[in-house]
This record gives structure tokens, sequence and C-alpha cells, in this order.
């Protein structure tokens, strides 16, 4: 016991005798003396220039150096600089082999950074050519280092009694892009900082660039927490503040704030946001959230909020200016929230929501992580999409038709319609429901669609709704693995009311009745003028119990009537509909022209046919029909339908462009109203010839016996 007793003594005795040396080196010794040296020796083994103008201080209790007003200069410039560096170690736990900082402190840090024009950056040239950097003595060394620590479970002591940074600043020049970055006034201050145990930081810095001008004024307090073995980690009472001014934000200040609680497990591979708030000028983001897993497939679970905000508000504020639309009051209520769940890597939004002012959709989403595949189900109430279009242009209607031509009606350069490369990348499997839609001022209801992508193959299926009394049923398909993209388009469209659809559609009121349409179209093409080009298809229509609703087409043809009767029309209310019962025709899609040559419509005591072609290019029709007598068809003795006028044509044309009047557009043809009075004139020449035939069969049979042989004649040759 002795033996220990006098080991335990001269151990102490030891170290008294230590801390006495080094008082006394302390008093004795003055480290300013010995600048030159270390002036010389920083020179000697680097690129820089070093001066220690300030005064070198220490001290014994706390065991401590202090270093003032210190440059150093690389190629004749500045490169770094401080105004004071203070490290103050605990003697008593140096003593005690559990060393601990008990104060650190660095003030007026300045250093510059320069890339020049070729991306060498000037702290590469801190040391001479051909010496070992001291990243490369790291890689050199850190082998083994490793070797030396490798099986080591033994927890890091790691204790800080105040650690203080203030007024440092890095400026950042590239010299080949222009980019400047300024990082100023920044600041740490933190205090018992240990391992194991809750500790508080405050962090500030202002941050400016030049591309683009623009400037960040951060303030960030919080309280952190770290585990012995460095791979848990806490912070909570998180504050953060942001100035955001500058160009991108129209030379205002922008506030944005960040609070909340967070935490992470390395070991365990998890981590949680708890009460996690962002928010941007008038924008507020609200999320709790647990991840499992940080590698390609986390887990993720919790939820997210974006409560509700004005768009056109946000954007101002940032600088970027109004959206013009129809509607001045849309985009001003916009909102979003959902739950998250599902297994590892896959993240399921359920109670999802959505509201863009007044219209509400409701429904689930599901998103595969690692393939990217995105599946969606939506059902929305009621959305007006014209609200959202850009305004009519100045001195137009807002129902302007397409310019001709293949060029855009701006008079720009087209650009490609779909992105291919997003397209090609796409895993889609969408249902969406909507209960009403307005758009080109249709309206819309009961839709429901499902949207299809995979492999660069876009389709819409079962697109389908209700309008005007009627509805349709269509399905679309792009094929976009090439470079021309190919289109295919069925749609059957059943009893739609065509009055009121032309009317909202293109304020046309020329044509009643329910439309039976079915389209069977190709085309290919990334552009307007291609896909008008290519197209290919077939469109078959017909109308029941329908009528033209500016056009007297009996007019038209008693015109024609009584200039063959050599008389003239005494009616004056002649009304401006006609009536027709089953129209119906063909229409052939070449490129830009729909062309028909099948139109049958039955009207009382005429049949309407006719052929011609629309050119959607130009916006003009081209149409010759014909009203074929096939009874009495008006009232007015000069329109009384003779043997001769019996089954003749009467001639209509309907050319112009669509932008013009409807009912201006047909009218009767006199061009080929000779072709008609040559039919007429037959008619007479063979109902003569018919008489006089008959006559003399009288003469010869007797008037009994010559009725019966006429009749029988008149069978066998159908009139």
């Amino acid at each position: 016991m002795k033996a220990v007793r006098y080991i335990v003594l001269a151990i102490v005795g030891l170290i008294v005798l230590a801390v006495i040396a080094i008082a006394v080196a302390m008093f004795v010794i003055d480290p300013n003396t010995y600048k030159p040296q270390i002036e010389r020796l920083v020179e000697n083994r680097t690129n820089l220039d070093l001066d220690l103008s300030g005064d070198i201080d220490w001290s014994l209790f706390p065991l401590g150096l202090e270093v003032n007003e210190v440059e150093a200069s690389l190629e004749g410039e500045r490169f770094v600089a401080l105004q004071q560096l203070v490290a103050e170690l605990d003697l008593w736990s140096l003593i005690s082999m559990s060393p601990q900082v008990q104060r650190f402190v660095l003030d007026g840090l300045d250093a510059r950074l320069v890339v020049d024009e070729n991306g060498n950056g000037n702290w590469t040239r801190i040391m001479p050519e051909g010496e070992a950097t001291a990243t490369d003595e790291t890689e050199q060394t850190a082998p083994e280092a490793t070797a030396d620590t490798e099986g080591s479970g033994d927890p890091l002591t790691f204790a800080v009694e105040e650690v203080q940074i203030t007024n440092a600043s890095v400026q950042y020049e590239d010299l080949g892009t222009g980019q400047t970055i300024v990082l100023q006034d920044f600041r740490v201050l933190a205090s018992q900082i240990a391992l194991g145990s809750e500790f508080p930081l405050e962090v500030g810095f202002l941050v400016n660039t030049t591309q683009p001008d623009m400037g960040v004024n951060g303030d960030i307090t919080m309280r952190i927490t770290a585990n012995e073995a460095l791979d848990q980690f806490s912070v909570s009472g998180l504050d953060a503040k942001f100035g955001l001014s500058g160009e991108p934000f129209g030379d205002r200040t922008l506030q944005a704030r960040i609070t909340g609680n967070a935490g992470a497990n390395l070991e365990n591979e998890t981590a949680s946001l708890e009460d996690f708030r962002a928010t941007l000028a008038n924008l507020e983001l609200t999320t709790n959230l647990d991840v499992e897993g940080f590698g390609a497939t986390p887990k993720v679970t919790g939820d997210l909020a974006v409560a509700e905000f004005s768009l056109r508000e946000l954007l101002n504020t940032l600088g970027a200016g109004d959206i013009e639309t129809t509607d001045p009051d849309v985009l001003n209520r916009l909102a979003f929230s959902t739950k998250l769940s599902g297994p590892a890597g896959v993240a399921e939004l359920s109670e999802l929501k959505m509201i863009l002012d007044d219209t509400t959709f409701t429904g689930g989403a599901r998103y595969n992580i690692e393939s990217g595949a995105l599946a969606f189900q939506l059902d929305g109430d009621a959305l007006n999409a014209d609200r959202y279009l850009p305004p009519p242009a100045e001195g137009g209607d807002g129902n302007q038709a397409t310019t001709g031509g293949s060029a855009p009606a701006s008079g720009g350069s087209e650009s490609d319609l779909l992105p291919l490369d997003t397209i090609r990348g796409l895993e889609l499997d969408i249902d969406l429901g909507l209960g009403e839609l307005i758009i080109s001022n249709l309206t819309i209801t009961d839709i429901q669609t499902a949207i299809d992508a995979s492999g660069g193959q876009l389709g819409l299926s079962n697109f389908s709704g209700k309008l005007y009394e009627g509805g349709f049923q269509s399905n679309i398909g792009i094929d976009a693995r090439t470079d021309n993209p190919n289109w295919t388009l069925r749609a059957d469209v059943t009893g739609v009311k065509t009055q009121p659809l032309l009317q909202d559609l293109a304020e046309m009121d020329m044509l009643a009745g329910a439309a039976n349409i079915n389209i069977n179209a190709n085309t290919n093409g990334n552009r307007i003028s291609a896909l008008r080009q290519n197209a290919d298809g077939k469109v078959t229509f017909n109308l029941a119990e329908g009528q033209f609703t500016r056009m007297n087409l009996t007019r038209m043809a008693c015109t024609g009537i009584a200039l063959a009767n050599q008389e003239q029309l005494t009616t004056t209310d002649w009304g401006k509909t006609t009536p027709f019962n089953d129209m119906r025709g063909e229409l052939d899609i070449n490129g830009n022209i729909l062309n028909n040559t099948s139109l049958v419509a039955a009207l009382a005591g005429m049949r309407l046919e006719g052929n011609g072609e629309v050119d959607m290019a130009a916006s003009e029709i081209d149409y010759e029909a014909g009203l074929r007598i096939v009874g009495e068809i008006h009232r007015d003795e000069a329109c009384r339908v003779t043997e001769y006028v019996e089954n003749v044509v009467i001639p209509v044309e309907c050319r112009g462009n669509f932008q013009e009047d409807p009912a201006g557009m047909c009218s009767f043809d006199g061009s080929r109203f000779r072709d008609t009075l040559k039919d007429m004139a037959a008619n007479a020449a063979r109902s003569k010839a018919e008489d006089e035939i008959s006559e003399r069969i009288n003469e010869k049979l007797g008037e009994e016996t010559g009725g019966k042989v006429k009749d029988a004649l008149e069978g066998l040759f159908n009139r």
C-alpha cells in the first residue's frame, strides 16, 4: 500500500512540476519574438506571404492561445485574414486525459476564393508545385489512420464550453462565368456543446450573388443533440428566418421562415420531421413525416398540406407579374392536402384534396419512387376552363376562327406540341372524373376518362361525357416512340343538339337537330401544321328531325320553279328556317381538306343532295347542293309543281369563309340553273309526247280501253 501511495504522490508531483514549468515558460517566454520565424516558415513551405501584425498571447488558466491581426497573401493579393483567434483548453481536463475546449473565438475572418477562366481555383496554388498538398497527405495517411482506429468502439468524448464565430466573410468569384458570391456577416454562436446533451446554436449570415442579382439574409436558431457515437441527431425549436431580395423578386424583400423539429438515426436509417412549417410570402406548407430507409426505396408516412393561398398574390410578391386570364378573379384560391403511407419504395397519397378556386378535386395517388410510375384517381365537381384562358385579343370577340395556313396565328415560328423525351419516360395510370366542364363555351357534364402511359405510348381511353342532351365517347392514342409521333382518334357522338352547341361554340345559329357522328382519323407529327397536313380518316354523320335555322331552302327552290313557270312569286312571309328529316353524309379527311360527296336530306316536297369540300386551313367552304323536287313544296301558285318540274334539281351553292355570316353563304345558284331548265324542257317534251301517244291510243282503242293500256305502260316504265 505504501508503494502505491508513493507512486500516486510521484505522479501528482510530476503533474505539479509540469504545470509549474508551463506557467514559468508562459511568463518568461514572449511568443511575439517568434513571429518572424513563423512567417518565414510559412513562406518557405507554401506560396503564402504571412503577416502577423497583431499580438500573440497565451494564458495558463485556462490554457489558451490568442492571435490577433493575421493576414496571408497569395501572389500579391489577400487570400485570407482574421482579426482574432482565441483557443482555450481547460487545463484540468487535459491533466485528467479528457481534454475539453473551454472557448473558441474566431473574429473577422476574411477569405478570397477566385476561379480563373480555365476553372482553376487560387487555393490550389497554396502549395508549391511538386509538393504534396494537405489533401494528398491525408489520402496517403488515411489507411494507416483507419487501421489504427479499426475495431475501436469507444465513444468520442467531446465538450466545448463556448464557440463564437463573428464578422466572418468569404468572397467567391468565378472569372469564367462572371458569377460572384459573397458571404458576409457570418456568425455562429454555441455554448455548452457536449455529445449526448442538448445545446443551443445560433447562425446568421448575408449572402449576395451577381447571377442573378439577389441577396439572402438568414437568422437561424435551434437546439441540437448528438449522441457520442455521432449516429443520432435531433433538432428542436428550429426557427429559421430568411429575407430574400433582388432581381428574382422584383427588387422587393420577401420573407421566408422554417420552423419545427427534426431527427435522424443513421444506424437505423430513420428520420422524421415534426410540426414542420415552411412559409414563403403567402405560401405555407406544413408536414409531419417519418422516413425509414435512406436508400433508393424509403418508406414515407405522414401528412402534407399547403394552406389556401392566392397564386396571383404570390407571383406579384415574387415580382413575376400577373397572369392574364379572361376572369381576373381566378387563381386566388389554391390549396392541397394529403396523407402519405405505403410500403417501402412507394408513396401512397390518401385523402387527397386539391382546391382550385371554386373547383374541388378529391381522390388518391400512388408513386413508385424507384420506377417513377405514377397512378392517380381524381374526381372533381365543376370547372370552367374558359375563365383561365388568356383574354381575347384587343378588338376580338373571343371566338375568332383559326388563322388560315400552316403557320400559327401569331405569325411566329411553330414549336413542338409534345415533349417526346418526357413522354417516353412516363409511367402513368390516371383515372379522372369531373362533374361539369366548361371549355370553349361548351358545357360538358359527367366526364370520365383514363390516361395511360408506358414505353413511349400515351392513351386517353374511354373519354366520355354528356353535352346538349346527348353524349360522346372517344379514345385518343399517341405513339411517341419515334420523333414523328402517330396520333389516332376514335369518337362517337350520339344525340347532341347542334343548335345550342354551335351557338355556344362559335356563335353560329344555322343548324338544329340531334347529331350522331362517328370519327375515325389518324395523323402524325408534332406540330399543328403537320397534324393538319397528315390527317387521314372518315367522318360519318346524320341529324334526325332538324332544320336549317337561318336559310329558307323552300324559297330558293320556289325561285327556280317560278322562273321555269315564267311567273312571279307572291308570297312574302317565307320565314327563316327549313325543316328536314334524317340528313346524313360522309366526310373524307385528306389533310386540311374535308370532302363530302354524299349529303342527303329529306325536306318537305324536296330531297337535298350535295357535294363539296371544306378547307380547314383557309376556313373556307365550297359546296354545291341541289334541291330535287319530289312533291308539292309550297302553296304559292308560281311555285306549283308541274309534270315538267317534278324530279328536277334546283341548284344551291354554299361558298365563303367561316368568319362571315353563315346566312349569307348559301344562295340560289343561277349559273347551274341552265341545266335545270334543260331537264324541265326534257320533261315537258316527254310529257307532250306521252299526251300525243295517249290521244292516238284512245282514238284507236276507245277511251276506256286506251286508259287501261296507258296505265300499264306507265307501270312498265316506272312513272
